[in-house]
């Protein structure tokens, strides 16, 4: 197997790493430098640059240059340099492509496959384009993993006797993450994720940036037009103030000329930590929110928590660490450098894959990170009105996972119902991402309601397969396979993972045991006295819909607790 390395694409720095010597070590490029600038530009001679000097270029002649266009991942914007047009699929191959020679050269041999991180929040379309940007670097790219959890399989691997409940802050160049994780015995369990993948720390250079403007009587966007030279320099003095604001004070930022050349004797503006702090609340309240939303769907309070984590560059930020502080009564850690600790824990999991000795007692799980589900219409008085998301699997499920639910035919003799796949949280669909379609064909003739079934299973991969059958019409099932962010996977890959699926599906329905339950339970309702009815009653109407949901756990608890019903109403089963 040859080597693979992990990579950690980042929209303000990327870096690489590879397991060695059983551990995880960073890769530094020519310049002995670990952080590679995810900067392009293109020279007079049409030469394509990346890197330092790239981010040197952005300075003197920022149209010639570009960065964040992590934050394009997905989208259709582009960038044109020199009169050239470049994707963000291709930018960000030139920066892996980077990364694999300066891997190549550093190790002393050829890197052909790589895990790469990508926020936890990116959605299908994003995490493609990153698995695009692997290949059009010359990659295999063996998996995409989530940056936090590559942080806490960093901290897991040098801890592994550790039993905690974790919260990792992943505040990079421009995107923002949290995630809620349990560690113990070698096992890192994911809980919870959340997070926004327009906000980062390029968000509060911008308004520092913004607020020495205002003291110079000028707007940004104004300025960025008028004077692009001017703002270019004048961002990268403010980058360098942000960090120590709210740590002394004041930060003192030099400005430039109009042609973006500071001399000796610049003019100086003092921007105070408390100014700036206000300048970023509505940033702050930003990431107040997922971090508060993972808490939720994990059911856990700040109390719950053994740790921060903080991961990414601008997590350094003391009003960001002062936001953590205060929400959780202590002091974050950083036992590694928030910059480099995603790579490292993609090191580890590119090991995992490899099956190094050195990993071999560790165990990993994943979450969901959106909900997956379909187009549905919905009743309202004398008319059906479609566009409606119905979740199948829940956002923050522990995958692989299986689940399945009975839809309903609208129509007289409808013969074929079409299901949109949709992911995403908003409740009408067309705020959410369409991922394919199923249609289910062979409904039997009749009223309106006859059921058809639809079943969710995706993997750890990404792999999302999707069925359908009319009740009745089993034979009938037709399935669609949608991986748009499947890892690398050929077309025998991705069916040796189908089959593994399989495993995963539960049909209680069909359980011949679950289904005597139900009718004798039934049977007992017409005997039991009116009052102990609705005790019963809710126990059969939990039964029902946990056979409904096709969870194991969920129909097993649902089964016990009829059981103990019925048993203490004097009934045995």
């Amino acid at each position: 197997m040859s080597l693979i390395v992990g990579i950690d694409l980042g929209t303000t720095n990327s870096l690489c790493a590879s397991f060695r010597d059983g551990k995880p070590q960073l890769v530094s490029n020519p310049h002995g430098d670990l952080l590679t600038p995810s900067v392009v530009g293109v020279l007079p001679s049409g030469e394509v640059i990346v890197g330092a000097a790239a981010k040197e270029l952005s300075v003197r002649y920022p149209d010639r240059a570009v960065s964040c266009f992590k934050r394009w991942m997905g989208g259709t914007h582009e960038a044109t340099l020199a009169g050239h047009k470049f994707s963000a699929v291709e930018l960000s191959s030139l920066v892996l492509k980077s990364l694999r020679d300066d891997a190549s050269q550093h190790l002393g041999e050829e890197v052909e496959e790589a895990v790469i991180t990508v926020p936890a929040y990116f959605n299908d379309l994003q995490r493609k384009a990153t698995k695009a940007a692997g290949e059009l670097a010359g990659l295999r790219v063996r998996r995409i993993l989530n940056e936090p959890t590559a942080a806490a399989l960093a901290y897991g691997f040098h801890d592994r006797e550790a039993e905690k409940r974790l919260l990792v802050v992943d505040l990079g160049g421009g995107t923002f993450d949290v995630t809620l994780m349990e560690v113990f015995e070698g096992t890192l369990e994911i809980i919870a994720t959340a997070g926004a993948s327009q906000l980062g720390g390029e968000d509060f250079t911008s308004r520092l940036v913004a607020e020495v403007l205002k003291t110079q009587g000028k707007q940004l966007e104004l300025a960025e037009l008028q004077s692009p030279l001017y703002v270019a320099r004048l961002r990268v003095e403010c980058e360098r103030a942000k960090r120590g604001l709210g740590e002394s004070g004041d930060a003192s930022i030099r400005l430039p000329n109009e042609d973006g050349t500071i001399d000796d004797g610049a003019k100086r503006v003092s921007i105070g930590g408390e100014a700036f702090e206000k300048s970023t609340a509505a940033l702050l309240e930003r990431i107040a929110g997922p971090i508060d939303r993972v808490l939720r769907d994990g059911r856990s309070k700040a109390d719950d928590v053994d740790d921060v984590i903080l991961v990414g560059g601008a997590t350094r930020m003391p009003v960001l660490q002062k936001l953590v502080e205060e929400r959780f009564g202590r002091p974050p850690q950083a036992r590694f450098d928030p910059d480099q600790v995603v790579a490292l824990g993609a090191a580890v999991q590119a090991a995992l894959i490899a099956d190094d000795r050195a990993v071999e007692d560790m165990v990993m799980t994943d979450v969901c990170p959106f909900t997956l589900g379909v187009d549905t219409a919905k009743h309202f008085g004398a008319e059906h009105r479609s566009g409606y998301f119905t979740p199948i699997i829940d956002r923050n499920t522990t995958v692989p996972v299986s689940r399945e639910q009975a839809f309903y035919t609208l129509r007289h003799n409808q013969r074929q119902v079409r299901f949109a796949v949709y992911q995403g949280e908003h409740r009408r669909v067309e705020k959410n991402l369409k991922l394919g379609e199923l249609v289910v064909t062979e409904v039997p003739p009749g009223p309106p309601g006859q059921a058809v079934f639809v079943r969710f299973t995706y993997d750890i991969n990404g792999i999302l397969e999707v069925e359908g059958y009319a009740a009745g019409r089993e034979e009938h099932k037709v399935a669609v396979v949608l991986t748009q962010h499947a890892s690398a996977m050929d077309a025998e890959e991705i069916a040796a993972a189908v089959a593994r699926m399989k495993e995963l599906k539960y049909y209680p329905r069909d359980d011949q045991e679950s289904q005597r339950l139900l009718r004798a339970a039934e049977r007992f309702v017409a005997e039991v006295s009116p009052l102990q009815r609705e005790q019963l009653e809710s126990a059969i109407d939990a039964f029902e819909a946990a056979l409904a949901e096709a969870d194991r756990d969920l129909v097993q608890s649902a089964r016990m607790t009829l059981e103990h019903v019925l048993s203490a109403l004097g009934y045995e089963a």
